[in-house]
């Protein structure tokens, strides 16, 4: 990554949303670029009459800067400090007590664009979604030692699998301590073995927290099914609220083993669970099993505008199927993480299988990520979990 100034002009009129502090600038706005640039080097972006409107990483793709800074100011060891700082200072306002899990940056969201740092009793998993942030990795692991100071036990790296196409020989690594997998961590009084190295995304769905301690207050004595189940987050906090049996569902085996070691860490009763390793679409079809509270979190049926339609039918197929299965006055806690379905179009699919289920139902709760994944008020397409709990009868 350069220190070279390089200018990208926009076009006549292709400035408004950068100048509402929109953090993306799109291929189509821009006019030209000055000077010699490559993925990953700082460039200012100027509007067409020469008017600085901020600086940011540059990538080739549809979004092609990423705006850091709208001031004029330089991208250097005080602006990494400076904004890992303030991340770290929001986390610890909130006063999340009972956990020692939080997301430590949250992207455009922390005015970070393209990084994610989860954090798990010290140990860190940074995940770069642009060039940029990847060749940025020495300042951010400076600033990690010198904000978190005897607080970091380690950072891993896992961002081979998003910069694949540009460096096909990087490979997940530590950048910082021991190798250290399996970590056991406490979520809400609530047990977790967090596998950073294999396991999905970071390692754990922290976006979830407070949605499974809702799940918590409506377990006791209830009969659950926890779609989708991964690591077993909804089943744990279920069983530990007095549930009455826990099934929990999911396509991999490598899940499974993940959900039944969280079981086992709880000390829960094997004989109140049971893991199924199945498509969970077969097995609501197959099965003649009725719920008392049924969790479907699937992953994002649609990463890119061009797949929102048959995602949206995925997820009437799914919610139909879910309502038919349910005890009358039963919960449906239901979600999407797609970020092209927004919370409207989620909730109307939602309606859609409402009406194909003649079911009446009823909205208890709107749902959404936790505030240690702050979404920018000027990025609305950083709010991408979205989730209701409705009452079938």
């Amino acid at each position: 990554m350069t220190n070279k100034q390089i200018k990208v002009i926009l076009k006549s009129g292709k400035d408004e949303a950068v100048r509402r502090f929109h953090p993306w600038v799109f291929s189509g706005a821009i006019k030209k670029i000055e000077g010699v640039v490559f993925e990953g080097d700082i460039v200012e972006v100027y509007s067409n009459n020469n008017e600085f409107l901020g600086i940011g990483h540059y990538q080739d793709g549809s979004i092609m800067v990423r705006i850091l800074s709208f001031n004029d100011q330089k991208i250097d060891d005080k602006f990494w400090i400076d904004r890992i700082s303030e991340a770290y200072a929001l986390r610890l306002s909130l006063k999340l007590e009972n956990t020692n899990v939080f997301r430590l940056v949250n992207a455009e969201g922390d005015s970070l664009p393209g990084l994610i740092i989860d954090y798990f009793d010290g140990h860190l998993v940074i995940q770069c979604h642009s060039i940029g942030m990847f060749l940025s990795r020495d300042n951010i692991l400076n600033s990690l030692q010198k904000v978190l100071k005897e607080k970091l036990k380690s950072v891993y790296d896992k961002s081979a699998d998003n910069i694949v196409d540009k460096y096909p020989e990087q490979t997940n690594c530590y950048l910082y301590g021991a190798s250290v997998n399996n970590i056991e961590v406490i979520e809400n009084n609530n047990k977790f073995y967090i596998d950073r190295e294999k396991g999905q995304k970071t390692g754990f769905f922290i976006d979830q927290r407070e949605n499974r301690n809702l799940l918590s207050r409506y377990s006791q004595g209830k009969t659950v099914l926890n779609t989708f189940c991964y690591s077993g987050g909804f089943s744990v906090y279920a069983l530990n609220a007095g549930a009455k049996s826990v099934v929990s569902v999911d396509s991999s085996a490598k899940a499974i083993e993940l959900c039944n070691n969280n079981i086992n860490l709880n000390s829960i009763n094997n004989d109140l669970h049971k893991s199924v390793c199945e498509d969970t679409i077969e097995y609501l079809t197959n099965s003649n099993e009725e719920f008392d509270i049924i969790i479907l979190d699937p992953p994002a049926y649609a990463k890119h505008v061009n797949a929102r339609h048959n995602a949206v039918q995925g997820y009437k197929r799914l919610n139909t199927l879910a309502m038919n299965k349910i005890k009358k006055g039963g919960l449906l806690f239901t979600f999407s993480c797609s970020q092209v379905v927004n919370s409207q179009l989620f909730y109307n699919t939602i309606m859609s299988s409402a009406i194909l289920s003649k079911r009446n139902v009823r909205v208890l709760h709107h749902l959404t990520q936790p505030a240690d994944h702050p979404v920018n008020l000027f990025h609305p397409e950083g709010e991408y979990l979205k989730g209701l709990v409705l009452e079938i009868n």
